[in-house]
């Protein structure tokens, strides 16, 4: 009886320390064995490493402690608790140069995160859920990606998340020297293992973020100290764990050791016995295969050469173009049996659409289960295909809510497949022509309006480089589950830095929406961006296109015709009739309509900066008076002036040209 009692103590006293405890803490040096809530790519090595996500996947991955802990008191009606917590992390990129997009330690109210985008939001929210107050997340985010859309610091930061990723506060990632008291900068994504602490104090509302390189003890001074009333955050059970996605950068990120309190200090860990960190890089598995290779059995040989041939055979099936530049891109680049296997071979059931632009597939990612859109478009010409492929990653680092994100590229012979999210709900073009479908409401049609200036606003002046679209219309908005606008195909996009001039000399784009002055200088700007979202604006409050050669004179032009009831009197006349019947803010009908005469003003110095555009949507501006000088003249007139006229009756479909490699960059 004494041995036994004595092996259930000892077995008790070993569960402690990887379990929860009664006073509402848990420690886990490793987490071979732990107990933890799983989804997605998050899984624990048999060294005991948790990893959340992984370099070998693209995706999401979510690991919590599978019981939530009382975070309200019972005393003190909605005070929120103390607690504390630390762990061990690092973020190992599988190239160096290339960033994943982050770790974030979460306090929620659920462990169900299966409405957040698996390749952004950290694996957290939506577009259109960021910012809820009824999400009830705390976050602690160590962000390796700069992010316009959520006024990012920098693409090193540590930041303080409530209900969103707009961070209450953020600052650079480090820590304070407790003896000159400086601030020592680190890379969260350096590969090493870092630990972090939060501290939350509940009666002043104090939480202190602290990080440190292992194994230094615990700075004095926390690198980010805020005070925050948790109190509508804070539900009275709430769980705790991490969240990361990979997006389109494979990443690993990893947990080593986690240690969590309730009222009180988390214990310390114990670092002698975290796991052992991954390697960055796989040169030690091709030294031993250098190694083994050469003594395999002679036995065998005859196996290996059938193999060969079966897998050469296999291999020309799914043959692709790879040149030695295109290494640097290894993250951004799909291979074409991925791709092949994610639509079912490009199979006709497959297909979403189809144009001069190509054919679009819809798949489902084996690796990760994402839903993409697949684009295959011939790019038979190679001159220019470098700095094309780099644009093509660079336009990959977008990140905003209302564009469609591209998700990498593959090269196959002699065609080019660009990877996009899958937007469920198609282009907006079908909502308006097609009359099988069921009509926008104005409040629908307004809410894309707004959500496409936001996202062109981004392009223009919120991200690091200046992207022009070049090819801005209601084919390439897409429409999400909810309906919400999202500007896609950046095919013909170009970018280039703030402050410096574009070289584009081609005219490239789709009639309608092609701004007068590009006759005479090629140059595409952001100004003849603005001038064919003008042009997109009153397709979609009037519901025609922009060019309709088969109607009569007065409207071949729709803008004409616009203007022309604008000089009436008439203007709210345009509307589409099938908003008959809806009611809403005519105001706002007017304002579309007169934004989209303004934003496609003949000279590029009349039109407004698509900042502008945003505050007379938002009604923080009042709409200026159209100048008379613009009433006094016709676009037809204007395009047969410049000598487009005949450019515009050859190319009176809905595309031109989708992709341009040579040249004109």
């Amino acid at each position: 009886m004494p041995s036994r009692l004595l092996k259930t103590l000892f077995m008790l006293v070993i569960l402690s320390f990887a379990s929860s405890r009664e006073d509402g803490s848990f420690v886990f040096n490793g987490f071979r064995g732990a107990n933890l809530s799983l989804d997605g790519f998050a899984s624990v090595t048999p060294d005991g490493l948790l990893l959340v996500t992984n370099a070998s996947s693209r995706g999401v991955g979510h690991a919590f402690h599978p019981k939530p802990f009382k975070f309200k008191s019972d005393t003190a009606p909605g005070t929120t608790l103390s607690f504390s917590t630390t762990f061990v992390c690092a973020i190992i990129p599988m190239y160096s140069y290339i960033r994943g997009l982050g770790l974030v330690f979460v306090v929620s109210h659920t462990t169900d995160f299966s409405t957040a985008l698996p390749t952004q939001y950290l694996g957290l929210f939506n577009f259109s859920n960021n910012g809820n107050a009824s999400n009830h997340v705390l976050g602690i985010e160590l962000d390796t990606i700069l992010n316009a859309e959520f006024q990012d610091i920098n693409d090193n930061h540590v930041g303080i998340d409530v209900n969103s990723l707009h961070s209450t506060n953020s600052t650079g990632a480090g820590y304070y020297d407790d003896s000159t008291g400086a601030l020592q900068n680190m890379t969260l994504a350096s590969g090493v293992a870092m630990q972090i602490w939060v501290d939350y104090e509940g009666v002043n509302m104090q939480l202190n973020v602290t990080m440190a390189p292992v194994p230094m003890a615990k700075p004095n001074k926390p690198l980010l100290s805020s005070t925050i009333n948790l109190s509508s955050v804070m539900t009275d059970s709430m769980y705790v764990g991490f969240s990361s996605t990979n997006g389109l950068t494979l990443t690993t990120h990893c947990v080593l050791g986690w240690s969590f309190k309730m009222n009180g200090i988390a214990e310390p860990l114990d670092y002698a016995k975290l796991p052992p960190l991954p390697r960055s890089d796989s040169k030690h598995k091709l030294q031993k295969l250098a190694i083994w290779l050469p003594l395999a059995s002679c036995a065998l040989a005859l196996l290996v050469v059938a193999t060969v041939v079966l897998v050469v055979k296999r291999r020309n099936k799914y043959a692709e173009l790879l040149e030695d530049w295109e290494q640097e891109y290894g993250p951004h680049r799909f291979s074409y049996k991925e791709l092949f296997r994610a639509t079912k071979g490009f199979k006709d059931k497959t297909l979403l659409g189809s144009g001069g632009f190509g054919r679009v597939y819809q798949g489902v990612l084996p690796s990760s289960n994402v839903e993409v859109a697949v684009k295959r478009v011939s790019h038979e010409s190679r001159q220019g295909m470098k700095e094309f492929v780099a644009e093509i990653v660079s336009i990959g680092q977008l990140r905003h809510r209302n564009i469609v994100q591209l998700l990498g590229y593959c090269r196959r012979k002699g065609e080019l497949l660009l990877v996009y999210d899958y937007m469920p709900n198609g282009s907006l073009d079908n909502f308006l022509y097609d009359e099988t479908r069921p009509a926008l409401s104005w409040a629908q049609r307004f809410q894309i309006i707004k959500g496409v200036a936001s996202g062109l606003l981004y392009l223009h002046q919120d991200w690091e480089k200046i992207v022009i679209h070049r090819d801005i219309k209601a084919s390439n908005v897409l429409l999400d589950s909810e309906l919400n606008g999202r500007l896609g195909d950046f095919g013909l996009a170009r970018l280039y830095d703030h402050g410096t001039d574009a070289h584009t000399t081609h005219i490239m784009g789709t009639m309608g929406y092609l701004a007068p002055e590009l006759a005479k200088t090629g140059k595409a700007t952001t100004k003849t961006d603005v001038f064919a979202f003008g042009a997109f604006l009153l397709e979609v409050a009037c519901g025609r296109r922009p060019v309709e050669p088969s109607a009569e004179e007065p409207q071949v032009l729709l803008l004409d015709w616009v203007l022309e009831n604008w000089k009436r009197g008439t203007l709210l006349a345009t509307g589409d009739p099938r908003l008959a019947g809806d009611i809403f803010p005519v105001e706002e009908m007017e304002t579309v309509l007169k934004l989209g005469l303004l934003c496609s003003h003949p000279g590029p110095d009349g039109r407004p900066t698509m900042r502008q555009v945003m505050h007379f949507l938002d009604g923080d501006s009042t709409m200026p008076d159209l100048p008379p000088a613009y009433a006094s003249i016709g676009i037809l007139s204007l395009i047969q002036r410049e000598g487009l006229k005949d450019y515009m009756m050859s190319s009176s479909s809905s595309v031109s040209h989708m992709f341009e490699l040579s040249g004109g960059r």
